[in-house]
Parts: structure tokens; C-alpha cells; sequence
């Protein structure tokens, strides 16, 4: 019925029920992922022509040309539907010597990640992992509603003798990046291999090694290739040094049975048709891969030594980017907000759970440069009036 002023009104209800809420606690309770600051936002704001964007752990090259020019060639086929990813799975397949059963594509290592959340864990599991693990991950778990348990660092590394002994009836993944987001350490074969030990076989050892081919000829890092165990899924990614993380494409290898199960539950016209032709075309563009593990090794010594010259407490990195360790979230914040009034982007870790710290990623030798003297001016120039004062 209508009321006075003619809004339809609610019947009554017969009876008095109890509401279930629409959105359950677990999701009420999340944090969306936050991306870092943009190009165009500094932009807007200070008004710069030139920004160094060191914040998201992004290829300062760009794309590879070689996926570019696959990218163009698939235009032409976008009114057809996507075959899954099928043709890149094969590609990945012969280049790792696997069978094309062990091998799924999706957007992103992070919508697979996704995917093996959905798939894996029931309601009474448990996810294990370290404090201050890799956002996307934090999300994704904290987002199926499960207990969500951690064990500190040790020394920024890994714990895992601590993660061993944390493990319970109910633990069902354990999530381990190698090289790790945000500290950029690696553990080793040796250490790997000691954990692995006290693994259940019910429990499903998540590697995500998105920063593969920084580490890969660090003898001491134990690609997981070497480790076709039945419970690890090995997760890796385009984005970063192929430079197409705006095209969202990744992959990951398992045993088959795991790969058969995901399947069922990612989209089924996931990777798009552009993402997963680009793909193709990095893999075999091994020119460019070249170039951007000499940049980026470049990178990483400038950078170590140029903060660490202003004074900043710089974890050893094995990845494309640095975390840096300061006194407090309050300078954290202001040495945040100095260096985007100079055109510089960082990224604050207090969404990972490190308030503290700072990411600094890898650029241009030109945009290395601008950050090194940016935090001079806003860090050392500080903590040196404080110690004079």
C-alpha cells in the first residue's frame, strides 16, 4: 500500500524472524587491497611532467616488444570466445618439460591464488603463513572465513622451522613467496628441503615465486621446479619482469590432480585472448629478459648503497625491489609524503602488517637517481638535525 506521502510501504510481517545479515562478518571485517599511489594522481597534485614510479614492483622497460606484437596479432580475434588459456599451458608445457595437465593459466598468479582458496579450503581448515605476507594473499585467505595464523620473521626471512612446528590437524595451505613480497629475502635449498620434511601430505604448500627469474641463478635458491611434490602448486607471473601487469596474466604448475580441480572453478574464458597471446610472446623474448635482469641488478646495488648512505636500514633484496626499516609509521608516513611533494613514489607496508618499513622498487638508472637524492634530502637531512640537536 501506499502511504500519505506516497511511498509504498513494507507489509507487515506475520511473524517475527531473526535477519541473517547479507554480508557475512569475515567480509565485513576485510580491508579491499589498496593499490599505491599512481602516476596521475602525484601528477594532479604536485603538478610534475616527470614522476618516478618505484611503488608496485613494476618493469621500468615496459612490455616486452615481442609480447606487444603477439598482443596486436590477436586483436583482429576479440568477437571469439577465449579457449581457457589452452595454447599457453601448452607453450609452458614444453618449455618446462611437463605434461599440459600440470599446468593452468589464469589473470594473474593472484586469480589463481584466488582460485586455490576456493578450491582447497573448507570451513573448519586453517591457512599458515608469516606475519607481514604479500597483501593479495592476506586478502584472498582472510576472505574465505577460515583461521588465518602466522609466525613472526626471523631476521625478515622466513621462519620456517617456525612454521613446521606451527602446523596442526586443521592446517590445509601453507603460503610461502620465494622471493618474498615485501622483504625480498629467499630461503634455501637447504631450508626448503628441512621444512618440507615436516609436511604433512594433506597440506598444500602454496610457492608463490612471482620474482622467479630475479633469484633463478642464486645457487642457493631452490626453484620449484626441482620440487614436483603431489601437495606444492608453484605460482609465477608475467607482470613483473615481462613488464605486462596491466594485462593480468599468470600461471602455475601442480600435480594434475590439483590442476584437474582447479579447473573447475576458474572462469571458463580465463585468461583473456590478448593476455594469454602477450604471454606466449614474452616467454620467447629472451633478449628483453636479458636487459631487465641487468637493469634491475643495477637497480638493487644503487639503491642499497644509496639509501643505506642516507642512513636507512635496507633489508638485502633478491627480488626488484627493497624494503627499508625506519623508527616509526610516523616517519614512514612523512618521508612518504616529502618524497611524492619531489616526484617520487614508495610504498608504505602498514597494509601488510609492517607500518614501519617502505618498499622501493627498482626503476630507470635516471629514476634510481631522483630517489637516492630524494631520500637524502628528506631522510639523512633529518635524522641529522636530530642528532645535532
Amino acid at each position: 500500500m501506499l502511504s500519505r506521502a506516497g511511498r509504498q510501504e513494507r507489509p507487515a510481517r506475520l511473524c517475527t524472524i531473526e535477519l541473517v545479515p547479507l554480508v557475512p562478518p569475515y567480509i565485513e571485517a576485510l580491508r579491499p587491497y589498496e593499490a599505491g599511489r599512481t602516476i596521475e594522481s602525484v601528477r594532479s597534485q604536485y603538478g610534475f611532467t616527470k614522476i618516478a614510479k618505484l611503488a608496485s614492483n613494476e618493469n621500468p622497460l615496459g612490455p616486452s616488444p615481442k609480447a606487444l606484437e603477439a598482443l596486436r596479432r590477436s586483436i583482429g580475434e576479440l568477437n571469439l570466445y577465449p579457449n581457457g588459456g589452452l595454447d599457453l599451458r601448452a607453450v609452458l608445457a614444453g618449455e618446462f618439460d611437463l605434461k599440459i595437465d600440470n599446468v593452468i593459466a589464469g589473470s594473474g598468479s593472484e586469480g589463481i591464488m584466488s582460485n586455490i582458496i576456493r578450491t582447497f579450503l573448507g570451513d573448519q581448515d586453517e591457512v599458515l603463513t608469516t606475519e607481514g605476507a604479500f597483501i593479495g594473499f592476506q586478502v584472498l585467505a582472510r576472505s574465505r572465513g577460515v583461521k588465518y595464523r602466522t609466525v613472526p620473521y626471523r631476521d625478515w626471512h622466513y621462519d620456517l622451522p617456525a612454521l613446521a612446528a606451527a602446523i596442526n590437524p586443521n592446517t590445509k595451505i601453507i603460503y610461502l613467496a620465494n622471493p618474498n613480497n615485501p622483504t625480498g629475502t629467499i630461503f634455501s635449498k637447504h631450508q626448503f628441503d628441512e621444512f618440507y620434511r615436516h609436511v604433512p601430505e594433506r597440506v598444500l604448500i602454496i610457492l608463490d615465486e612471482a620474482y622467479f627469474e630475479y633469484a633463478k641463478d642464486n645457487p642457493r635458491y631452490p626453484d620449484s621446479m626441482h620440487y614436483r611434490y603431489d601437495n606444492v602448486i608453484t605460482l609465477r607471473t608475467f607482470s613483473k619482469i615481462y613488464g605486462l601487469a596491466g594485462i593480468r596474466i599468470g600461471y602455475g604448475f601442480a600435480h594434475e590432480e590439483l590442476i584437474r580441480n582447479l579447473l573447475k572453478v576458474k572462469l571458463p574464458f580465463e585468461p583473456s585472448t590478448p593476455a594469454q597471446a602477450a604471454g606466449i610472446g614474452a616467454l620467447s623474448d629472451k633478449e628483453f629478459l636479458h636487459r631487465s635482469l641487468e637493469l634491475n641488478a643495477r637497480g638493487l646495488r644503487y639503491l642499497a648503497e644509496g639509501l643505506a648512505g642516507a642512513g636507512l636500514d635496507v633489508v638485502p633484496s633478491e627480488a626488484n625491489f627493497l624494503m627499508a626499516i625506519l623508527p616509526s609509521e610516523q616517519e614512514v608516513n612523512r618521508i612518504f609524503e616529502e618524497l611524492l611533494s619531489q616526484g617520487v613514489i614508495v610504498r608504505p607496508l602498514k597494509a601488510f602488517g609492517l607500518p614501519h618499513c617502505l618498499r622501493v622498487s627498482t626503476g630507470t638508472d635516471e629514476d634510481n637517481q631522483r630517489c637516492v637524492e630524494a631520500f637524502r634530502r628528506s631522510y639523512a637531512a633529518s635524522t641529522g638535525a636530530t642528532r645535532t640537536s
